[in-house]
């Protein structure tokens, strides 16, 4: 398997919100010009635009920004900064996370939105496979 497609499924869509990742599916779809390659935020995340509203951001950016319902270059990067983070947690390996965002970043925009949008309703699809699921019983739910 790829190093991207590894990060993405043990590290980025783990920590993502199900409405982050519809608001990311319906962006790949259409192509949403909003969905940003080559840089985290526009306006990009300097001090003196801090409480800017945000007009286009990453893959992860885009998430927090139209999923979450984050607003401001400020808010947009803290949840990118904290995503990187986590996403080196859950691997284990320091700046793991540059092998989803590298792809993403340096990826031909029509082949990246194909696999992309693949990964992201693939795990749409095991969440809600997940959810429906029958609760199993337990030695004690079975015993009540």
């Amino acid at each position: 398997m790829e190093s991207w497609r590894n990060v993405w499924r043990k590290g980025v869509a783990p920590l993502l919100s199900t409405e982050s990742l519809e608001a990311l599916r319906l962006a790949l779809v259409h192509d949403d010009p909003r969905l940003l390659q080559g840089a985290t935020t526009t306006p990009p995340p300097l001090q003196c635009v801090q409480d800017w509203p945000v007009e286009a951001a990453c893959a992860l950016g885009y998430c927090g920004w139209i999923g979450d319902g984050l607003e401001t270059v400020a808010e947009v990067e803290e949840f990118f900064a904290r995503m990187c983070f986590e996403i080196d947690q859950q691997l284990g390996e320091p700046a793991a996370c540059r092998w989803f965002l590298n792809w993403f970043d340096d990826t031909p925009r029509e082949e990246m939105r194909r696999e992309l949008l693949i990964e992201v309703q693939r795990t749409l699809a095991e969440r809600l496979s997940a959810d429906a699921a029958p609760e199993v019983a337990t030695d004690e739910t079975a015993a009540a």
